[in-house]
């Protein structure tokens, strides 16, 4: 979202962003650069960038701010299919938008039939853990594209107290959108899928 605009996760969620966004571009909260250190009259002068003067190359405050709310967004997105926490999940979505799983083995859809899709495709999954890494973000405006990659080890439950361990990776390809509400995935593809040690006969 906009840092000016009204924030529905509250103004402490407002500050964070702001405050984080601010440290990285080496300002205090009221956008004051920081004062310099003291140093002796007849110390030499030391190299250093300005931020005074204007960078083509410098990330805005906005600019960051998007990112941090970009990246919060797909940590969320993994939160919430290994919680099955499908209301968290429909918040991380455009009402329109498209997923596509077909490389799992999945399907394409809209968000609620993904939505009964991986309630049915998870049950036999005890525990999963989406970890992403690697996260490229390019911001155009108010639409933004992402790519990063996935690891998700899984426990599956086998019948007969017997369970077993298997690993599998991706990419993810998302677009992305600002809303009224913040930022929210308007597709998402996954390619590049693989997997270890999944057990025989198992399709999600």
């Amino acid at each position: 979202m906009r840092v000016h605009d009204s924030d529905p996760g509250g103004p402490s969620r407002r500050r964070f962003v702001l405050a984080s966004a601010a440290t990285a571009l080496g300002l205090v909260a009221t956008g004051t650069p920081r004062p310099a250190a003291a140093q002796p009259a007849d110390a030499p002068a030391a190299p250093g960038v300005d931020l005074r003067k204007e960078d083509p190359m410098a990330l805005s405050l906005q600019e960051i701010s998007d990112r941090l709310e970009i990246q919060d967004l797909l940590t969320r997105y993994c939160y919430a299919v290994d919680d099955r926490d499908w209301d968290a999940y429909r918040r991380v979505f455009t009402p329109e938008a498209v997923i596509d799983d077909t490389v799992t083995g999945g399907i394409k859809s809209g968000v609620e039939a993904h939505v009964t899709y991986l309630d049915r495709a998870l049950s036999k999954i005890l525990i999963s853990q989406h970890a992403i890494s690697t996260v490229l973000v390019e911001v155009r405006g108010d639409e933004a594209a992402a790519r990063l990659h996935c690891s998700c080890p899984m426990v599956v439950n086998l019948g007969d107290g017997k369970t077993q361990v298997f690993f599998q990776g991706l990419w993810y390809r998302d677009k992305l959108t600002r809303t009224p509400g913040g930022w929210r995935i308007s597709e998402l593809v996954e390619e590049g899928y693989w997997n270890h040690n999944l057990p025989a006969g198992f399709r999600f």
